[in-house]
């Protein structure tokens, strides 16, 4: 008879989280900087170097550089590349691409993870749709994460958006994660699955939630070199990700310029924090 193994999530004082506040602020001021660089004619390595210098300038170290012998400071994920594409000076963004973003950064030993998909010049309505069900998802996962609450309430908040808006493909065996001392702890989290599950959410946790979503099947493979996910049919894809901590005023969401106070705002669930 096996056992199941036990998570360890680990528990963050709040002066913990406050440095965990400092390096997800550099990772959302990294990724609003690269949102406005990403432009036709610009590589993904181009990109990965501001976003290196912005990081190390502001007193942060990039988390994906060498992780696992990764050669960049951010993942660039071009149309059907899902997630972890490697930063290349001959991968030029043109006009119409989709592109997915992930950054990390580290400040005095606490992480902050975070991603965005973009579109490089105009992209049809198709792709502009899963953008905006993508993002609205991981808000709507976001939104569950409230003390008192279990952690696939999370991913089965994601889920039913997606399930709502259409014919989506659901990105598994790739989702949310722990987040503190280091970048990947327990628990995983799924992007989809039923609610009322899991450990019970608890101030002082911390976690990344990061849905990815296709045009068409879920279905994924790996690329050759060894990282670059893709759709198996060539549709695009994207991928929206924030950090957030539980507190008990409500989810406090650290990659966020405003700390999620604007979304929550409109999906009627605005934690009181900062108020």
């Amino acid at each position: 008879m096996f056992k199941r193994r036990r998570l360890m999530i680990q528990m963050k004082t709040a002066e913990q989280v406050e440095l965990m506040r400092t390096a997800g602020l550099l990772v959302g001021r990294t990724l609003e900087l690269l949102r406005a660089a990403a432009k036709p004619g610009m590589s993904t390595l181009d990109l990965d170097a501001l976003a290196e210098e912005h990081i190390r300038d502001n007193g942060g170290v990039p988390s994906f550089k060498g992780y696992h012998g990764f050669t960049g400071t951010i993942c660039a994920s071009v149309n059907e590349e899902i997630v972890h594409g490697i930063p290349r000076a001959d991968k030029i963004l043109r006009e119409g691409d989709v592109l997915s973003i992930d950054c990390g950064a580290i400040v005095e030993g606490w992480h902050g993870d975070a991603a965005i998909t973009v579109p490089v010049g105009e992209i049809t309505d198709e792709e502009r749709r899963l953008l905006e069900v993508t993002e609205e998802s991981l808000w709507r996962g976001l939104a569950a994460g409230r003390a008192g609450a279990r952690l696939t309430d999370i991913s089965h908040a994601i889920e039913s958006h997606i399930r709502s808006q259409g014919r989506y493909g659901i990105v598994e065996g790739y989702g949310g994660h722990g987040i503190g001392t280091e970048m990947h702890m327990d628990p995983l989290i799924p992007n989809h699955g039923a609610p009322g599950h899991g450990p019970v959410l608890e101030p002082g946790m911390c976690f990344a939630v990061e849905p990815m979503v296709n045009l068409g099947t879920k279905e994924t493979a790996e690329l050759d070199d060894g990282w670059t996910v893709v759709t198996t049919d060539g549709r695009s894809s994207a991928h929206f990700e924030h950090t957030f901590a539980v507190t008990a005023d409500g989810p406090r969401v650290l990659t966020a310029l405003d700390e999620g106070r604007d979304r929550f705002a409109k999906l009627g669930s605005a934690p009181q924090n900062g108020e």
